[in-house]
């Protein structure tokens, strides 16, 4: 069987009214795509959310920190090896990889936030232990020139890193390029967004309002209790998401892994894409959806099937179901057009309905994707 380097993940997720991804002006994200004004869910957001569930730290472990905080970071991560190495070689490690002399105890200007392993952290408190009296920098670096693997792995152990990858800006921090591509998620239709009203009722006035009330004093008239009013933006919608998993790059970021590992990882990739949901506004509007529809090809290139939606679905007794018909058509087209050679299989809700290959659980296509897309 010839191996496919490329995972394409087609995700369509409903959402009942909420709102997941807000701007800085507390409105939601948008996008205007085919002329038509789509809801936004940011790959940012998205990518946080699956690496802060708890579905990632159960199947994948814990995810980096992320953080321009070096002084906090210091006392993290002394907290976090102080069974294995001393505290003073902890922190030399912190200043070499950040390039920092004395870590600040707040964020300084010309450090950028980035992701940090502890794994990656103890390789280094290894390497200058190892060297003892002897430990220079730059022999360390000339030593991560000639051979990265076992460093790449220490810092995979934090696998977001893996695949979302780092750029690095000073001291021995290493650079990876990310083995995922995250798109925004959009609405596969125009969304019209409603607004919501609301207000924070204080108890206590409103409490005193109704007493002044019964003896109707027009002192009390025209209070309402209210302690706080504001708005919100909301609507409800079909979202696509897509995301491309470069099985040799995750191999490789993970220190040079066998293709069944990077597929065991991709299997958990599926599971986050078809359940996590953004945190925002989760406690006043509840949008806990599951996908309705995944499909999941083996390929030689990444394929986004947005374009599918480039026109945008009309409703037609709702908006799910035109839109997975849409993305298969779409799908068929390109196949065909580019005459790609794909292994394909998809989930539906609801049982199977044709090509491609319809499983009837995501479990079901979770462990296709682990056997390489296999029967």
């Amino acid at each position: 069987m010839t191996e496919k380097n490329f995972i394409n993940f087609h995700i369509l997720i409903s959402h009942s009214p909420s709102c997941l991804n807000r701007d800085d002006m507390n409105m939601q994200k948008t996008a205007i795509f085919g002329g038509q004004r789509r809801v936004r869910i940011s790959s940012q957001s998205l990518k946080r959310a699956m690496r802060k569930s708890d579905y990632y730290a159960q199947h994948l472990g814990q995810p980096s920190t992320r953080t321009r905080e070096l002084g906090r970071l210091q006392e993290k991560f002394v907290a976090a090896l102080k069974d294995r190495y001393p505290e003073d070689v902890i922190v030399r490690a912190l200043e070499w990889i950040s390039g920092k002399e004395g870590l600040p105890d707040r964020s300084v200007s010309d450090v950028a936030v980035a992701p940090w392993a502890v794994e990656e952290v103890a390789w280094f408190c290894e390497k200058i232990q190892e060297a003892g009296e002897d430990a220079d920098p730059k022999k360390l670096q000339k030593q991560i020139e000639k051979e990265s693997a076992p460093l790449r792995a220490a810092m995979a152990s934090a696998l977001d890193i893996a695949l979302s990858g780092r750029m690095a800006t000073s001291g021995l921090m290493t650079n990876m390029d990310g083995a995922m591509a995250v798109a925004h998620a959009i609405t596969t239709h125009l969304v019209d967004s409603d607004i919501d009203w609301f207000t924070a009722v204080d108890d206590l006035v409103e409490e005193e309002m109704k007493q002044r009330l019964v003896g109707e004093t027009e002192e009390g008239k025209g209070e309402q209790g209210s302690g706080h009013l504001n708005t919100q933006e909301f609507s409800a919608g079909v979202f696509y998401r897509y995301a491309s998993l470069n099985i040799p790059q995750l191999q490789k970021n993970l220190g040079g892994a066998t293709r069944e590992k990077a597929l065991k990882v991709a299997r958990h990739v599926l599971h986050l894409m078809a359940t996590v949901i953004p945190t925002a506004k989760n406690q006043s509007t509840a949008p806990f959806n599951l996908a309705d529809y995944a499909m999941v090809s083996f390929s030689d290139i990444p394929v986004s099937l947005a374009n599918a939606f480039e026109k945008r679905i009309k409703e037609n007794g709702g908006y799910l179901a035109p839109s997975i018909k849409a993305l298969k058509g779409y799908w068929r087209d390109v196949h065909k057009g580019y005459g790609l050679d794909e292994r394909v299989a998809a989930f539906r809700l609801g049982g199977s309905d044709g090509e491609p290959k319809t499983l009837d659980s995501l479990l079901a296509l979770e462990e296709w994707v682990e056997k390489d897309g296999e029967e």
